[in-house]
């Protein structure tokens, strides 16, 4: 893994990733970039913040076929959204030049809280 993936992956609140090894540093930083900002682009409609931000993306692995899986979950299982969100998620991240599909899984546990949320997040929401 080169030094840019390993230092965003070990930043407070960020969703583990997982790369594969036959790509080529160059390739492995523009997906992860490509991918981070395609996730940006999806908001909680009931939160002024992307989903990435406010740490419900829980893990991203590209697999060697540039497949990507992502263990996402919601601020609250009863989210009205629940049943739509994972595609959102799903077309987004479909926009990223080179990736050979995605699939989005909602999971539960660990369920989430408000410390998994970016500094960005808790000044946008003022939640300190």
């Amino acid at each position: 893994m080169n030094e840019a993936a390993v230092e965003r992956d070990t930043q407070p609140n960020r969703p583990e990733m997982e790369y594969p090894t036959g790509l080529p540093p160059e390739e492995l930083d523009r997906l992860t970039e490509e991918l981070i900002a395609a996730l940006k682009t999806v908001f909680d409609p009931e939160i002024p913040v992307d989903i990435y931000e406010l740490g419900l993306i829980y893990k991203i692995d590209i697999d060697d076929s540039k497949f990507v899986n992502i263990d996402m979950t919601l601020t609250a299982p009863a989210c009205p959204v629940a049943g739509e969100m994972p595609q959102w998620v799903e077309n987004a991240v479909n926009t990223v030049a080179g990736i050979s599909g995605v699939k989005a899984n909602m999971v539960f546990d660990p369920p989430w809280d408000q410390s998994r949320m970016s500094e960005e997040a808790r000044v946008a929401l003022d939640m300190w």
